[in-house]
């Protein structure tokens, strides 16, 4: 079976991910996530970069890295009697970036001294630069700060949007998990904080909201339908409109991911830190994150937010009769109708059967129940002149005989 025909059946409701009816177990998986991400944020902490800490960085411009340069470079700045402790990092395929803590002008001349020595290149091929900590200080105020709005913005928006709060709050506590576990990843593995995992950080937020508005627009279509007929619950609905999306959610995310990908392997590969690679590293995680979260996380919190509301409460009554009644018919009719797929997916589409302006046209053998007797599979009876058997007529109604091919 292709993923098109997967997508078809979860659409149309021949197939069901039971997301909603077993979000426990997805509540579960998150909360197992989220607690090994803050214990890496308790334990172990974010990498934070210069810009954030302060400091000083030197940038040795050689033709070509040697295989030990890292060595070389520790040795350097170890000769020098200044700087007990290195970052050091090859950027792209010949520049060596060396970050120590913060060193006056005659502790970085004497570094810079010794990385000339050491690495054979001339004086104008290295150079020493201080980065303060109030610069990131700054950006980290800002970013909280846009980080702030934007969270208000998004409840005040899906909630007159929504018309329900509960829509926002479900969407906010997302956001959140995508939050934390995003900020997990890069503590427990070490990758380093810049300003352009920052910005990527708000990027993806902004995403993954898209995704959950996209979730939640169908979860509004498929209720406002089951309140109206009151065929199916309102967990059943909303079930039924993450299925729909679901396909479409993992072709955005696919889609978004893999130029991000090709980015981060050659940031990876060829290009080695830098803004390339902070922010397509940022980027995604947030993707995949926000893509699950999108899914198993925002309309699951959302059903449970709303299972207790008397409105809610009624229509599960409702639909329970509907159910029950459209069972026995069913069962009276030996399981056969639209109505036999109605347990999997109340709220699904049903195909009109073959025929005339969608009615069906099937007729019973003449003498199974006499002339009087003859009716289609709808109940309406059938004039004696076009019971089956009785006329050549094969197309639709009102139509011309062919002529015979023995006459043509």
């Amino acid at each position: 079976m292709s993923f098109s025909t997967f997508g078809n059946d979860l659409y149309s409701g021949k197939r069901s991910v039971p997301v909603v009816p077993q979000r426990r177990r997805f509540y579960l998986v998150s909360l197992v996530v989220l607690a090994i991400a803050v214990g890496g944020l308790l334990f172990k902490g974010l990498n934070l970069g210069l810009e954030f800490r302060g400091g000083s960085e030197f940038r040795v411009a050689a033709t070509s890295a040697p295989a030990d340069y890292e060595a070389k470079a520790r040795e350097a700045v170890r000769s020098s009697g200044e700087g007990n402790s290195a970052n050091i990092t090859k950027l792209g395929t010949g520049t060596i970036r060396i970050q120590t803590e913060r060193l006056s002008d005659e502790a970085s001349a004497k570094v810079k001294a010794a990385l000339v020595q050491t690495f054979g290149v001339q004086d104008k091929d290295v150079s020493a630069t201080f980065i303060g900590p109030s610069w990131g200080t700054t950006v980290s105020q800002k970013a909280l700060q846009a980080l702030v709005i934007f969270l208000l913005l998004v409840a005040l928006v899906m909630a007159l949007y929504f018309r329900t709060w509960k829509m926002a709050a479900a969407a906010l506590v997302a956001l959140g998990h995508d939050m934390v576990i995003t900020v997990g990843v890069y503590a427990l593995t070490g990758f380093e904080v810049s300003p352009a995992t920052m910005i990527g950080f708000l990027t993806v937020l902004g995403y993954s909201i898209y995704d959950t508005v996209v979730v939640f627009d169908k979860v509004r279509e498929n209720t406002a339908e089951a309140f109206a007929n009151g065929r199916s619950t309102y967990a059943q609905a909303a079930n039924l409109a993450v299925n729909q999306t679901m396909v479409r959610s993992i072709n955005t995310t696919v889609v978004g991911a893999l130029p991000i990908l090709a980015v981060l392997i050659v940031g990876i590969v060829w290009l080695g830190p830098g803004v390339l690679l902070d922010l397509s590293l940022v980027l995604f995680i947030g993707l995949v994150v926000g893509a699950y979260s999108s899914i198993f996380i925002a309309t699951p919190i959302l059903v449970s937010l709303r299972r207790r509301d008397p409105a809610v409460v009624d229509l599960e009554k409702r639909a329970k009769r509907s159910q029950a009644a459209r069972a026995k018919v069913a069962a009276r009719t030996g399981g056969t109708g639209s109505d036999s797929s109605d347990e999997s997916s109340p709220t699904a589409p049903s195909e009109p059967a073959a025929g005339v302006d969608g009615e069906a046209t099937a007729y019973r053998p003449s003498g199974a129940e006499g002339v009087d007797g003859a009716s289609t599979v709808t109940g309406r009876a059938v004039h004696k002149w076009v019971q089956a058997g009785q006329t050549g007529q094969t197309g639709p109604r009102n139509q011309p005989k062919r002529t015979p091919k023995s006459r043509r």
